[in-house]
């Protein structure tokens, strides 16, 4: 008896702790939006495992439908399957990135496995795959619209892919060799931020940061003060590591910090992620090689607008063309006016971004700590949501009744210009231990329509690493850091303004060189006059930008652009070298980076350093093989601008156009037919090269 009532006991208080679960049960909150404030570190697990039994019962009940395959009861039921799974795996990896803490880095490896097996059990489930085959033999015969007959090809091509065609011993093989690389690709992350997080620069003589902004000196002291030491405490975050680069006077500091970021996860620290680079390529390889490829470039790049790697060759040739005797003389005009300036040096890299900032200094009387009192975070924001109701009459509300995962992070409701409500928007802004670099944007639920036609209106987020608030000034942000928030606020609009009916193919489930193109086209305001008149404002007077000022800033917009454009082409040279070898690679992987990006790199190399080794875009995101889309869409953006240029910034018919053509419609369609509705053309680079007043050549 008493083994009985120890059995019961141990069932209820299961269940009393399942329905705890924030992820088991249904949220009393605004919109359904998820209740951060319940979530514990203990909840993950047990939802992920409840969400894998969910989901396989409902790949079962697919797999034993007695009734013939049909788009409905395979395509649809596959599509709706899995919504607990994929909602605990959303939240996580958002948090992750934007929150993470022991914890959830201890998680994130024990649930790599998990999924990785979970995702292989489905796709190469062969009943599965015979039934969405059977469907997709009969796409001609089927009165299936655009977007269904998207999510046909979408679906088959996915399994497809990932080996459900393949023989049962390859199959085992390609098990395998996935899960190893998403371990990999997981480390690889991990060890970036764990070395990040690890660096600091204790300096006691303030002499040594002559130069650098007042603003970074007291995050730096307040870091010393928070660890206990007296000084100053540097670290290689963006909004540390940047201002020390372009401002500091101590050419020692600038080398010291710069050897130390660009020499993170190499030879000799405990988070060496050289061998990782070559596990993570060598499998990817082999996976393309499986599926019948002759290298992962060209695997990846069947489902991208450029289609295969000579097209993105072409292109970024076309743009090393076109952009490197720009390069060469802008570099030659830092080295003279260094020369000119004592330095009596050749320009080394820590050198150029602190000689270029005095240069553009000079020529133009301008300089970012002129401009930050004129983009102050809060004005910054209400522009840029102005801007937003401009084009597409979208108002942002604060709703302190939503939960935040930090209190930092503010969550608004987003209506349209009938009031109705469109979606959730969290914004997060600034710098934490346990927020990794960059900016980004993501969602905590995708935008879909439910199997009564209900819209189901998604919830998105902004993270960036902007420049905190000191006690005695507001945060004020370069204006390198208002445009980044233009660009991740035009991924947010692609997220907000979606009007599809399948979550896989809505808001930004684009082509990976597609993705860009909202957002891109966002950073074109950055420099309109119209815009920054109505908006940027002295944080202490109130008064606007002088017209001088806005000028300058239009001005010194080209300044570097050579530099710049060969600097991101590097990045999309070395990506494409690592993933275009077709046979096994146990080479250097610094010496890769160094002869892949030659043609593009403008400074002197420095032996043993690189940006290999923390180049989580490509060997822990989403952009292997397609980090040439960012330039590809600088293409597409420029293009597409050009279209506002010509009928206005705030031309209601043209904002219309681009919201109904590309922002609504995710990927419900091919980017290149999307694009052209709205362009009524395919783009050229030609528009690019006229923004930055390059000479187009005939």
């Amino acid at each position: 008896m008493r083994k009985i009532n120890s059995l019961l006991i141990t069932l209820l208080m299961s269940t009393s702790i399942m329905a705890q679960n924030p992820f088991l049960s249904t949220p009393k909150t605004p919109h359904g939006t998820f209740p951060f404030n319940e979530l514990k570190n203990e909840h993950f697990m047990p939802a992920l495992q409840e969400g894998i039994r969910q989901h396989n019962a409902e790949i079962e009940a697919i797999v034993n439908n007695p009734d013939a395959p049909t788009f409905d009861n395979t395509i649809v039921a596959l599509e709706r399957s899995g919504m607990l799974y994929t909602k605990v795996l959303t939240v996580f990896y958002a948090l992750e990135s934007a929150e993470t803490n022991d914890g959830m880095q201890k998680l994130s490896l024990e649930f790599s496995p998990m999924i990785t097996e979970h995702s292989n059990s489905i796709m190469l489930n062969e009943h599965l795959f015979n039934r969405i085959q059977a469907v997709y033999e009969q796409r001609d015969k089927l009165k299936l619209n655009t977007e269904e007959r998207m999510l046909l090809q979408k679906t088959y091509d996915s399994f497809a892919r990932n080996g459900a065609a393949l023989p049962a011993d390859k199959k085992e093989r390609y098990k395998e060799l996935s899960k190893e690389l998403d371990l990999a690709s997981l480390q690889f992350a991990q060890n970036a931020l764990q070395e990040m997080n690890g660096y600091s620069l204790l300096i006691t003589d303030p002499a040594v940061l002559s130069g650098i902004p007042e603003n970074v000196l007291a995050a730096a002291k307040k870091s010393a003060e928070e660890a206990g030491k007296e000084g100053w405490l540097l670290d290689l975050r963006a909004t540390c590591y940047t201002p020390v680069m372009t401002y500091a006077d101590n050419r020692d500091l600038r080398r010291e910090i710069w050897m130390a970021f660009n020499t993170q996860c190499m030879e000799g620290s405990s988070y060496d992620n050289r061998e990782l680079i070559r596990t993570i390529i060598n499998n990817r390889l082999e996976i393309a090689k499986l599926l019948g490829y002759s290298n992962y470039a060209e695997y990846t790049l069947r489902d991208r607008m450029a289609e295969n790697p000579d097209n993105v060759y072409n292109l970024l040739n076309q743009l090393l063309d076109a952009y490197t005797d720009k390069a060469k003389e802008e570099v030659a005009e830092v080295q003279a006016y260094a020369d000119s300036h004592g330095g009596y040096f050749k320009i080394q890299p820590w050198d150029f971004s602190y000689y270029s900032e005095k240069l553009k200094n000079e020529k133009f009387d301008l300089n970012e700590e002129m401009l930050k009192p004129y983009f102050e975070l809060e004005h910054v924001k209400n522009g840029v949501f102005g801007l937003a109701g401009k084009l597409y009459g979208l108002k942002f509300t604060k709703n302190e009744k939503i939960p935040v995962y930090h209190d930092e992070v503010e969550a608004y409701e987003v209506t349209d210009a009938n009031g109705k409500y469109l979606a959730v928007l969290y914004t997060d802004f600034h710098p934490r231990k346990g927020k990794r670099a960059g900016a980004w944007m993501t969602e905590y639920k995708a935008q879909y329509k439910d199997e009564k036609g209900r819209d189901s209106r998604p919830h998105i987020t902004i993270v960036m690493n902007f420049t905190r608030p000191t006690d005695d000034k507001p945060a004020l942000l370069t204006f390198d850091e208002a445009e980044t928030f233009l660009h991740e606020f035009g991924h947010a609009l692609h997220g907000m303004l979606s009007k599809g009916t399948y979550a896989s193919i809505s808001g930004t489930n684009v082509y990976r060189d597609f993705v860009e193109l909202p957002s891109q086209i966002m950073e074109n305001w950055a420099t309109e006059t119209e815009w920054l008149n109505e908006y940027a404002v002295h944080y202490q007077t109130g008064e606007k930008m002088p017209a001088e000022l806005v000028q300058k800033i239009i001005d010194a917009s080209n300044f570097n652009c050579g530099y710049l454009c060969l600097r991101q082409l590097g990045f999309g040279l070395q990506d494409m070298a690592y993933h275009t070898i077709t046979t096994p690679f146990n080479g250097d992987v610094l010496e890769m980076e160094r002869t892949s990006t030659a043609k593009a790199n403008v400074l002197p190399d420095v032996p043993a350093t690189g940006r290999c080794t923390t180049f989580s875009h490509i060997f822990a995101g989403g952009y292997a093989a397609g980090y040439y889309g960012y330039k590809w869409a600088e293409v597409l953006d420029a293009d597409a601008f050009s279209v506002f240029k010509k009928n206005g910034i705030y031309d209601k018919k043209t904002a219309t156009s681009f919201r109904k053509n590309i922002l609504e419609k995710g990927g419900s369609e091919h980017p290149m037919t999307l694009y052209k509705r709205f362009r009524g053309q395919e783009p050229t680079i030609d528009a690019l090269l006229l923004r930055n007043g390059i000479e187009v050549k005939k």
